[in-house]
């Protein structure tokens, strides 16, 4: 308490000096408008930066939850999209999940409905690999969340890859970076809606190869290559890639071999979304009965 003193009355005459010039600051300000205006202007310009730089760190530190909050927003909306539901007749079947269209009248009579045929869920990437000639994906949702092998996984840009095994936390995709002859995806052209296949036989993580394209297709660089819809593991119109070139083999050959660079970046997936096929069974049952008739 006695060195406090002895500071003041050190320094008495400077905190005096202080003292009086905010006095005389606030007097000039208060009676001048020209000074109170140039005052105002300056403390708010002063406080919008520094609330500024508040909400940009709080934004920072809040990034993970506002993340996590998109990636189930994006999964609803891919919900909501026409490519999760299949067109059918309301005369003798009744759906609680379905998107109904009504006429554009005053009757508002139903024309129309889509039963859901996809649903998507979505889940963090714990785990992920792309050096090697197959690549696995880990994901935090397993069995206890519906998750099944041979279930399509996609990325918010495209294409990523297939469930192989799962328990009942976790679950492992077989990564679109995986090398073998008969590991591939169906895929098509978006302009000349021509079918292929998309394979990856090594190399750069960014592109693949998309096979079985005739010769007589017209192709255009920069061209989208999207998910068929043929197979039971993922919509229509996923995309893959894009036409960055294409070669044949030799002159013999009647197909292309189109090198795409990939949708997904591998380098940095944070999280996907896993694709249930609500109707895969009753497809595949019914094909599955139908090749044995013919064997």
């Amino acid at each position: 308490m006695r060195n406090l003193i002895i500071f003041f009355r050190r320094y008495f005459n400077f905190f005096l000096f202080l003292l009086l010039e905010v006095i005389c600051f606030v007097l000039v300000v208060r009676n001048n408008d020209l000074q109170k205006s140039a005052y105002l202007n300056s403390a708010n310009s002063f406080s919008a930066r520094l609330y500024e730089s508040y909400n940009n760190v709080e934004y920072y530190l809040h990034l993970k939850a506002t993340n996590d909050s998109l990636v189930k927003e994006n999964a609803r909306l891919h919900n909501m999209l026409r490519t999760s539901f299949d067109s059918v007749s309301l005369n003798n079947i009744v759906k609680l999940d379905t998107i109904r269209h009504y006429s554009t009248d005053t009757t508002r009579k139903v024309i129309g409905t889509e039963v859901r045929r996809y649903l998507y869920k979505e889940a963090k990437v714990v785990n992920n690999s792309v050096n090697n000639p197959i690549n696995y994906i880990t994901i935090r949702r397993g069995s206890a969340n519906g998750i099944r092998p041979n279930m399509g996984v996609v990325g918010p840009s495209g294409l990523v890859g297939v469930v192989r095994s799962v328990n009942e936390n976790y679950a492992v995709v077989l990564s679109l970076l995986s090398k073998g002859r008969n590991f591939g995806f169906s895929a098509r052209l978006s302009y000349s809606k021509e079918m292929g296949t998309v394979r990856w036989y090594g190399g750069e993580a960014g592109y693949a190869v998309m096979e079985d394209v005739p010769k007589s297709v017209k192709l255009i660089k920069g061209d989208t290559v999207v998910t068929s819809g043929y197979s039971a593991l993922f919509p229509e119109n996923i995309p893959i890639g894009y036409v960055e070139s294409y070669t044949t083999t030799d002159k013999s050959s009647t197909s292309y071999t189109i090198r795409i660079k990939l949708a997904t970046n591998f380098y940095n997936l944070q999280y996907v979304y896993v694709v249930d096929n609500l109707l895969k069974e009753e497809q595949q049952s019914l094909e599955d009965s139908t090749y044995r008739l013919i064997k």
